[in-house]
């Protein structure tokens, strides 16, 4: 049997056909027993890239609904902090805990097509006044913004959670 490395030219330049780019040679398929067929064909099929096709659809299945995230991020931080006092030193690895958490369950209510900013304040109660502002890159049609507040005697706490629709 005569052995033929396949390759091509395309303008000019040379390129390795499959055979001789994995280090075989073709083979008879009548050399191959079934299981080894099968092999063959499991190896060509994990190496076939899969194509998906573009869906162009813009808006999501299951929309931001604000008021049941409002609803989830006032109660999770009425529960946690409803008995709590004022701690300077415990506040931020307390609020990374209560902002984990509503990020949690914001993912749990199943918004396609979105991403999730939770940022929570802790402010102790001094008789001061507080503004809290941010600036975003906003799509106004499908981005939105939730804030839950709970209050006590000792401080404030702001939860402010952003969606932003990825498309």
């Amino acid at each position: 049997m005569e052995w033929i490395q396949s390759a091509s030219v395309t303008k000019g330049k040379r390129t390795q056909g499959n055979y001789e780019a994995l280090g075989m040679a073709p083979m008879e398929e009548e050399y191959f027993n079934d299981s080894v067929k099968a092999k063959l064909l499991a190896f060509k099929a994990n190496r076939a890239k899969i194509r998906f096709a573009n869906t162009y659809r813009l808006e999501p299945y299951n929309k931001f609904r604000d008021y049941l995230v409002r609803d989830k991020a006032q109660a999770i931080l009425t529960n946690r902090l409803q008995q709590a006092k004022y701690d300077g030193v415990a506040s931020p690895s307390l609020c990374a805990s209560i902002s984990e958490e509503i990020l949690k369950a914001v993912k749990e209510l199943d918004f396609d097509r979105y991403k999730y900013v939770v940022s929570v304040l802790i402010v102790e109660k001094a008789g001061q006044a507080i503004n809290v502002a941010s600036r975003w890159v906003w799509d106004v049609q499908r981005d939105s913004w939730v804030s839950a507040q709970c209050e006590t005697e000792t401080f404030i706490a702001l939860a402010l959670v952003m969606a932003c629709y990825y498309e």
